[in-house]
């Protein structure tokens, strides 16, 4: 008789990755870690299930069945992105006893008496009826809310009482700080709760769309979303703590950053919305001591040691033109241009369709944004928005456009187009460097072509060549890149509040300092390559790219979520 051979049966797992500008996407093979398949598609902000869909497709378009899949690990930038963009759910906040007032980028910030001693006795008697009434003044202003009273952590009668209370006036997302931190630090602690509740609906939304995704490919496999500490959770769990995703895509960055082979480094994801940064040393990544910090969010959930801030490809150039004295000899002054970068993210004009000529609107002093319409709204959301309604009848308009059409102008029509692309109802495109990088030749992801119609408005208005233009704006992304990497690093040497104004001065009238990084970087993001090489020059250190760089979060992601079950993590 022969032998009987065991056939050798491949297993696979997915790794995605949800950016600002792309959705990434690798099937590993689970047993030799190749990255058999990559895919790379444009985020469709208005409905993410599309873009990760459209992954899916790709990545099993070959001979890979579905039953091969044995796992799908995602890592996103949606709970970082939406922070630094000041996005997600409005916000109410009812701190209880606390007699130093601090400020949180939220709705309303409510300070009433209550809360606990040290000990877990009463400190003063819960102002039941100041709450109450708080609660009434906020229920159509808010879409959720946070609760924190002092020393909770000890006793948390105060922020259950008042939990009970609100849910009986509006029955909304509540969420207690003693149930998503253990930390006596009041303020950090109130912040972890109070993105706990911006940040439930977008998670909410985004594994809705995933599941729908996996439907649609057949996919019937675990599913993990990675954590800021690079740790994998359950959809439950994600949804229900959603803020444990801040730093999912850093942390997915990190782990793909341990397989360069590089002991100690920087590890610099360039993305759409922003730069994140963070370390490994002696081959694994660095956990923070305190909680991540995202931009001016300082938080208590756990994370890896990093930096997240505004600043990326697709970051909104704001032209004007203001004039400089020292810039001609003599005491003349000299009108230059002045480009700058928006912490807001816009689709760029490359990404875009049918959008009117930009030629036709963008243009140096103007807002240099046009609004697009999302066509899966239904005819009913349309009829009660004047916005929405104008967009269908007459298609994507500048911002003086819709004032014309609906006599909404200023901070008004600006503060209802947040809350239209904070539903997913509109979409805001504009020059960004990603249409810079297109033009110079450096890019193609998108229509060249279309960059460049608006890389002439914007150069013509400021009386400038079309190379002149993009080569600052691509300095200007450089400059940001820079600032944060130097942020993070300082953060590391000295306590925020010694770092911030030494870096905020290193520059000035008088003399200019220069730093010397003692670690190399690597890079990731498609993006990358064409800004880091000249943030590693002057910072005089050096850049690497490892193979699959372009979609390094998604393969991080992927080895992440085969870890959970591995006694062997080395590669």
């Amino acid at each position: 008789m022969g032998k009987l051979v065991r056939e050798y049966v491949r297993c696979y797992r997915i790794g995605i990755d949800t950016g600002g500008t792309c959705t990434d996407g690798v099937l590993l093979d689970d047993a030799t870690l190749e990255v058999v398949h990559s895919a790379k598609e444009p985020t469709t902000h208005h409905n993410l299930g599309i873009g990760v869909g459209r992954v899916l497709k790709k990545l099993l378009a070959s001979d890979i069945a579905p039953e091969d899949i044995i796992g799908l690990s995602v890592s996103t930038t949606l709970a970082t992105n939406a922070v630094v963009e000041d996005r997600g759910a409005r916000v109410g906040l009812l701190v209880f006893g606390y007699v130093r007032h601090f400020k949180l980028p939220i709705t309303a910030n409510i300070f009433l008496k209550g809360g606990h001693k040290i000990t877990g006795e009463e400190d003063e008697p819960l102002d039941i009826e100041g709450l109450v009434d708080s609660v009434h003044g906020l229920k159509n202003e808010v879409d959720s809310y946070a609760v924190c009273g002092g020393m909770s952590i000890k006793n948390p009668t105060h922020e259950l009482v008042a939990e009970e209370a609100i849910t009986m006036i509006d029955p909304k997302p509540v969420f207690c700080s003693h149930q998503v931190s253990g930390h006596p630090g009041m303020r950090a602690r109130a912040a972890t709760a109070c993105l706990h509740a911006k940040l439930m609906p977008l998670m909410i939304s985004f594994l809705s769309s995933i599941k729908i995704s996996m439907l649609n490919a057949g996919l019937n496999c675990p599913v993990t979303i990675i954590c800021g500490n690079g740790k994998g959770a359950g959809l439950d769990t994600a949804v229900r703590r959603a803020a444990i995703t801040m730093a999912s895509g850093p942390a997915a960055t990190a782990r793909f950053g341990c397989t360069a082979g590089e002991p100690t480094a920087l590890i610099v994801d360039v993305g759409g919305t922003t730069t994140d940064v963070c370390m490994i040393r002696d081959g694994h990544p660095v956990l923070s001591d305190e909680g991540c910090r995202i931009g001016q969010w300082k938080t208590h959930v756990e994370a890896i040691d990093m930096y997240t801030a505004a600043g990326g490809g697709d970051s909104h150039v704001i032209c004007s033109s203001d004039y400089d004295c020292s810039l001609e000899q003599g005491g003349g002054c000299t009108q230059r241009p002045k480009i700058r970068l928006e912490a807001t993210r816009v689709q760029p004009l490359c990404m875009a369709e049918d959008i009117p000529d930009p030629e036709q609107w963008l243009g140096c002093g103007l807002r240099n944004a046009v609004v697009l319409p999302v066509e899966s709204l239904s005819d009913e959301v349309v009829s009660e928005d004047e916005i929405l309604f104008c967009l269908r009848e007459h298609g994507p308009a500048n911002l003086e456009t819709l004032t014309q059409q609906t006599g909404l102008s200023g901070i008004l029509l600006e503060k209802r187009l947040e809350r239209l692309a904070y539903l997913q109802q509109v979409r805001m495109a504009g020059f960004t460097p990603t249409d810079a990088l297109h033009v110079l030749g450096k890019l193609d992801i998108g229509s060249k072509e279309q960059a460049e119609h608006g890389a002439r408005a914007l150069a013509a208005s400021l009386d400038m060549s079309i190379e002149a233009l993009c080569l600052q704006v691509v300095a200007e992304a450089e400059k940001t890149i820079e600032g944060i990497i130097l942020d993070y690093l300082g953060r590391k040497v000295w306590q925020d509040v010694e770092a911030a104004p030494f870096l905020s001065s290193m520059d000035n009238e008088l003399f200019s300092l220069r730093v010397a990084v003692k670690v190399p970087i690597i890079g990731i993001g498609a993006a990358a390559r064409c800004f880091l090489p000249a943030v590693a020059e002057r910072l005089h250190t050096t850049v690497r790219f490892p193979e699959h760089y372009e979609v390094g979060n998604a393969v991080g992601a992927a080895l992440i979520d085969r870890e959970k079950d591995q006694t062997d993590f080395s590669l």
